[in-house]
């Protein structure tokens, strides 16, 4: 969609001039604002002044210094005709989940659109070169998923990727693909329909600038976005050398829940999987097992509210048997009480809680009272 700034702010100037520095990557731009506090004072510094950061030259310090706010302007106007949007470290509809990691990208482009439900995500990433038991696992992983409420993470790569993307859509769900490249340059080419579809159901994210194209080193770069978007990550298909380990590796760094699906036992293509369950990742082999692992989660409601969630199962209730549920404490609640807060008629409130018990939400306890487990 697009931005809803006509007119850039200061600060989304500065970012732009700022990413458009050729030379200068997210791990420098981080650098630059842990020392110098935003991009707008980046800008104001001397030459001098930003040679104090390491890995710096003198030619990027100077295109630091000369870079143009014109051009800035003209790319901005840009980002605009191709519904391209941003997202700002220090604005509201920054990814919650992004700032929770120590290197998060301080601009982020957007093709799409960005929900406060997007914060419940699980990503989904393998190998490129996988089998039809990984296509066909991706795919069933993510339908349970979006199923479950939540949205899919991946990389728009080929294979487990894709596969991914595709389960979560005809699933009737959210996705979200983290490119790395810029979100006007979609690659792997073949993949420019999908992404199309992955634009009406969700968004196309980047840190890299709209043009950029694919280079090596953005790959293993870009996963630290898509283990940092999600509560948990699961591998599915990854050899020993395949990349969907570094994003499992920055999972864990960012305290992120990893979860592998095992394959059999001497299949080359899932020896990376096999390598991390036995180094102590959780094997699953349905979304049960990742809900079962999952910790209390906190679930948007409305733009500014939210509400806990104590277990991801939760998240399937219809909104009768949630407005019931979020009525009983943890502690010994009447049934009475429930009725005062819900004022819904009693009947349907004892065949609700008939419903939750039955599914394990809910003990009925002496005294007609009932408590939520």
């Amino acid at each position: 969609m697009p931005s809803n700034n006509p007119s850039p702010s200061e600060s989304l100037i500065a970012a732009t001039m700022l990413s458009r520095v050729n030379g200068l990557g997210p791990r420098l731009i981080t650098c630059l604002l842990d020392q110098f506090g935003s991009a707008e004072q980046v800008l104001q510094q001397s030459s001098d002044s930003l040679l104090q950061i390491d890995g710096l030259g003198p030619a990027v310090c100077k295109r630091i210094t000369s870079a143009s706010r014109t051009d800035a302007l003209a790319y901005l106007k840009r980002c605009t005709d191709l519904n391209v949007s941003f997202r700002e470290m220090d604005s509201k509809d920054y990814p919650t989940a992004l700032t929770q990691i120590p290197d998060s990208p301080p601009l982020l482009y957007c093709r799409g659109t960005l929900t406060p439900h997007d914060d419940l995500a699980i990503g989904i990433v393998g190998s490129r070169r996988c089998s039809p038991y990984g296509i066909r696992n991706a795919d069933r992983l993510a339908g349970s998923l979006v199923r479950a409420g939540f949205t899919v993470v991946s990389g728009l790569a080929r294979g487990i990727d894709a596969a991914a993307h595709r389960g979560a859509l005809n699933a009737g769900g959210r996705t979200i693909a983290v490119l790395a490249t810029g979100v006007e340059n979609i690659y792997p080419p073949e993949h420019k329909k999908l992404a199309q579809q992955v634009m009406s159901d969700g968004a196309l994210v980047s840190e890299c600038p709209l043009d950029q194209k694919p280079r090596r080193g953005m790959f293993p770069q870009r996963n630290r976005i898509i283990s940092g978007l999600c509560q948990g990550v699961i591998i599915v298909e990854a050899t020993r050398q395949s990349g969907a380990l570094h994003t499992a590796r920055h999972a864990m760094e960012q305290g992120r829940e990893v979860f592998a699906l095992p394959g059999p036992v001497d299949s080359l293509a899932s020896e990376g999987c096999h390598d991390l369950i036995r180094d102590g990742v959780t094997l699953i082999r349905n979304i049960d097992d990742v809900l079962e692992q999952l910790g209390p989660l906190t679930q948007p409601t409305q733009p500014d509210s939210e509400r806990t969630v104590h277990h991801p199962r939760e998240m399937v209730l219809n909104p009768q048997e949630t407005e019931i549920l979020n009525a009983i404490a943890t502690t010994a609640t009447a049934i009475d009480e429930v009725v005062r807060q819900t004022q819904l008629d009693p009947s349907r409130i004892l065949a609700t809680l008939t419903v939750l018990e039955m599914r394990r939400f809910v003990r009925r306890l002496p005294g007609n009272m009932v408590i939520r487990t």
